[in-house]
């Protein structure tokens, strides 16, 4: 069975750590080198690990956790489109895996959505496109993210970003889409799922070709 990108990043923290001190990172060790607070999530990542056969532990042991001799395929997932509900579930319930290591976008959790539509050819980003994001929960103004709007866009959109005094516009890359403007209490309802940072494109044999521009979801 496959790993999601957040165990196979828990599990290649243990693997290097390993290999260079023949012995296991602790919990608090493996947050800090994956920005994660607590304990508990890293703690189930771990049994999950250990039930597929990538770990062994020693029980009543600190740093008992060793790595099972066994390499891993990095794998980008493919969300799919992404309709109300916490955004980075994605990570877990990825609709199919492409062949590319999501590192190769500057971090291991970047996942892909499929665009459906042309607001964004402006910026050469067509429907059917893999656009790549990077998870994060907010941008500078101007750049182009991944968005939801809680109680009016229930899919999720890819737009510029644009921050001004007392509004946020989210605005395409076509002129036949008007910009969509946020002010007052509407602009808490803006949720930034991340950052678009590259871009696959698949043709009609199904092959594809990666430039750095991003996938999947309505635009």
């Amino acid at each position: 069975m496959e790993l999601t990108p957040r165990q196979e990043s828990v599990y290649k923290v243990i693997l290097a750590y390993y290999r260079q001190h023949r012995f296991s990172p602790t919990v608090r060790e493996i947050g800090e080198q994956l920005g994660l607070a607590g304990p508990a999530g890293i703690h189930r990542i771990l049994k999950v690990l250990e039930a597929r056969g990538y770990l062994s532990s020693t029980p009543g042991k600190n740093r008992s956790w060793r790595p099972v001799a066994r390499e891993l395929t990095p794998s980008l997932p493919v969300a799919g489109t992404i309709a109300a509900g916490e955004p980075l579930t994605v990570w877990d319930n990825p609709e199919e895996r492409l062949p590319v290591d999501p590192t190769l976008y500057g971090h291991p959790d970047c996942f892909a959505l499929r665009v459906a539509g042309d607001s964004m050819i402006g910026v050469h980003i067509q429907n059917n496109d893999l656009a790549i994001i990077r998870p994060q929960n907010d941008v500078a103004s101007g750049e182009i993210a991944a968005v939801i709007v809680d109680g009016i866009l229930l899919e999720a959109t890819l737009k510029f970003v644009n921050k001004k005094i007392g509004m946020v516009e989210l605005k395409a890359a076509n002129p036949d889409y008007p910009p969509l403007l946020f002010e007052g209490a509407d602009r808490e309802k803006i949720r930034i799922m991340g950052r678009y940072v590259g871009l696959i494109r698949q043709n009609r044999w199904g092959k594809q070709s990666g430039s750095l521009k991003k996938s999947g979801m309505r635009v």
